[in-house]
Protein backbone atom coordinates (compact mmCIF):
# COMPACT_ATOMS: atom_id res chain seq x y z
CA UNK A 1 0.00 0.00 0.00
CA UNK A 2 1.07 3.48 -0.70
CA UNK A 3 1.44 6.17 1.96
CA UNK A 4 -1.58 7.97 0.50
CA UNK A 5 -3.78 4.85 0.79
CA UNK A 6 -2.59 4.23 4.35
CA UNK A 7 -3.37 7.85 5.27
CA UNK A 8 -6.89 7.60 3.83
CA UNK A 9 -7.45 4.25 5.58
CA UNK A 10 -6.26 5.70 8.91
CA UNK A 11 -8.51 8.75 8.46
CA UNK A 12 -11.60 6.63 7.63
CA UNK A 13 -10.88 4.30 10.57
CA UNK A 14 -10.52 7.18 13.01
CA UNK A 15 -13.75 8.73 11.72
CA UNK A 16 -15.56 5.41 12.22
CA UNK A 17 -14.18 5.00 15.75
CA UNK A 18 -15.06 8.59 16.70
CA UNK A 19 -18.60 8.27 15.34
CA UNK A 20 -19.09 4.99 17.19
CA UNK A 21 -17.82 6.51 20.44
CA UNK A 22 -20.13 9.52 20.12
CA UNK A 23 -23.12 7.27 19.44
CA UNK A 24 -22.26 5.05 22.42
CA UNK A 25 -21.94 8.10 24.65
CA UNK A 26 -25.39 9.31 23.57
CA UNK A 27 -26.90 5.90 24.31
CA UNK A 28 -25.29 5.41 27.72
CA UNK A 29 -25.30 9.00 28.99
CA UNK A 30 -28.76 10.03 27.86
CA UNK A 31 -31.14 11.46 30.40
CA UNK A 32 -33.35 8.88 32.10
CA UNK A 33 -37.04 8.89 31.27
CA UNK A 34 -39.55 9.96 33.91
CA UNK A 35 -40.39 6.32 34.60
CA UNK A 36 -36.71 5.40 35.02
CA UNK A 37 -36.12 8.40 37.27
CA UNK A 38 -39.12 7.54 39.45
CA UNK A 39 -38.01 3.90 39.71
CA UNK A 40 -34.55 5.02 40.81
CA UNK A 41 -36.05 7.35 43.42
CA UNK A 42 -38.38 4.61 44.68
CA UNK A 43 -35.46 2.20 44.98
CA UNK A 44 -33.89 4.49 47.56
CA UNK A 45 -37.08 4.17 49.65
CA UNK A 46 -36.81 0.36 49.62
CA UNK A 47 -34.09 0.27 52.28
CA UNK A 48 -36.66 1.18 54.94
CA UNK A 49 -40.06 0.79 53.24
CA UNK A 50 -39.40 -2.49 51.41
CA UNK A 51 -39.46 -3.52 47.80
CA UNK A 52 -42.14 -1.55 45.89
CA UNK A 53 -43.12 0.04 49.21
CA UNK A 54 -44.09 -3.22 50.95
CA UNK A 55 -42.46 -2.84 54.35
CA UNK A 56 -41.77 -5.86 56.50
CA UNK A 57 -43.24 -4.15 59.52
CA UNK A 58 -40.83 -1.58 60.97
CA UNK A 59 -41.53 1.30 58.59
CA UNK A 60 -44.92 2.27 57.14
CA UNK A 61 -46.10 0.44 54.02
CA UNK A 62 -46.15 2.81 51.05
CA UNK A 63 -47.61 0.38 48.49
CA UNK A 64 -51.21 1.19 47.64
CA UNK A 65 -51.14 4.39 49.69
CA UNK A 66 -53.43 7.15 48.45
CA UNK A 67 -51.33 9.46 46.27
CA UNK A 68 -52.80 12.63 47.79
CA UNK A 69 -52.06 11.44 51.32
CA UNK A 70 -48.50 10.42 50.36
CA UNK A 71 -47.84 13.82 48.76
CA UNK A 72 -49.25 15.72 51.75
CA UNK A 73 -47.06 13.78 54.18
CA UNK A 74 -43.92 14.21 52.08
CA UNK A 75 -44.56 17.95 51.70
CA UNK A 76 -45.07 18.17 55.47
CA UNK A 77 -41.69 16.46 56.00
CA UNK A 78 -40.15 18.79 53.43
CA UNK A 79 -41.43 22.01 55.03
CA UNK A 80 -40.86 20.81 58.60
CA UNK A 81 -44.50 20.79 59.73
CA UNK A 82 -44.31 17.03 60.37
CA UNK A 83 -41.55 15.87 62.71
CA UNK A 84 -39.38 12.89 61.85
CA UNK A 85 -36.00 11.41 62.54
CA UNK A 86 -34.95 10.88 58.94
CA UNK A 87 -37.75 11.61 56.49
CA UNK A 88 -37.27 15.38 56.49
CA UNK A 89 -33.76 14.83 55.06
CA UNK A 90 -35.11 12.66 52.24
CA UNK A 91 -38.07 14.94 51.48
CA UNK A 92 -35.93 18.07 51.30
CA UNK A 93 -33.89 16.42 48.55
CA UNK A 94 -36.95 15.94 46.35
CA UNK A 95 -38.72 18.42 44.13
CA UNK A 96 -42.52 18.70 44.33
CA UNK A 97 -42.72 17.03 40.91
CA UNK A 98 -40.62 14.09 42.17
CA UNK A 99 -42.87 13.78 45.22
CA UNK A 100 -45.91 13.62 42.90
CA UNK A 101 -44.18 11.00 40.75
CA UNK A 102 -43.38 8.90 43.82
CA UNK A 103 -46.96 9.31 45.09
CA UNK A 104 -48.32 7.94 41.81
CA UNK A 105 -45.71 5.16 41.75
CA UNK A 106 -46.49 3.90 45.26
CA UNK A 107 -50.26 4.28 44.80
CA UNK A 108 -49.99 1.92 41.81
CA UNK A 109 -48.05 -0.77 43.69
CA UNK A 110 -50.04 -3.72 45.02
CA UNK A 111 -50.00 -4.03 48.80
CA UNK A 112 -48.54 -7.38 49.87
CA UNK A 113 -49.04 -8.67 53.41
CA UNK A 114 -45.75 -9.72 54.97
CA UNK A 115 -45.62 -13.28 56.21
CA UNK A 116 -43.29 -14.94 58.67
CA UNK A 117 -41.69 -18.09 57.29
CA UNK A 118 -42.64 -21.26 59.11
CA UNK A 119 -39.80 -23.20 60.80
CA UNK A 120 -38.56 -26.30 59.07
CA UNK A 121 -40.04 -29.54 60.43
CA UNK A 122 -38.04 -31.22 63.20
CA UNK A 123 -36.17 -28.10 64.34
Amino acid sequence: MTVKKLTVLAWVSSLYITTSAVYAAEVFVSEPTTDQHTTILAASCAACHGSQGNSLGVSPVLAGLDATYFSAQMLAFKNGSRASTVMHHHAKGLTEAEIEQLADYFAAQPRVTASVPQPLGGL
